[in-house]
């Protein structure tokens, strides 16, 4: 008789070996969610502005930024405008940018020009976007610049 109690004692105490597991383990899918955060973090500043430009500086204060992505067109020093890092001829620049305003809901559009170009260059730019419907343009410099005030 002492022998069928202690089996039944064995039995009954803690898990059986084959038995289903009801809780899961997060810590290796938040492990791989640290991971991802941090590769966005670094990957995220990278993916904004893709022509290299020698900006002017200037000391005006950073634009708040929007909850829609940037529109940004670039002028590099060799003069040939890319928008959104795909070049843009010079005759298709006013139809590209129609095309462009009519699927966004901002008319907000940042431009990017080198230092070292011509300003008559970008001033053709700007014309062309206020003619594709463009009002609001934003004209973007590296900071650190020479302050006016003495």
């Amino acid at each position: 008789m002492a022998d069928v109690v202690k089996r039944v004692t064995r039995k009954g105490r803690g898990r059986r070996r084959n038995a289903p597991m009801s809780e899961i383990n997060v810590t290796p899918f938040v492990d791989v969610m640290l991971v991802l955060l941090v590769i966005f973090m670094v990957a995220a500043p990278l993916m904004t502005a893709g022509v290299p430009l020698n900006l002017p500086r200037t000391a005006a204060t950073a634009v708040p930024s929007e909850p829609e992505e940037p529109l940004v067109i670039s002028i590099p020093a060799e003069g040939q405008v890319t928008l959104m890092n795909n070049p843009v001829a010079d005759d298709e620049i006013l139809t590209r940018l129609r095309s462009v305003l009519e699927e966004r809901q901002s008319d907000k559009i940042f431009l990017r020009a080198d230092g070292g170009i011509p300003y008559a260059r970008v001033v053709q730019i700007m014309g062309a976007l206020n003619a594709a419907g463009f009002t609001n343009i934003v004209l973007v410099t590296d900071t650190g610049g020479p302050r006016m005030d003495g």
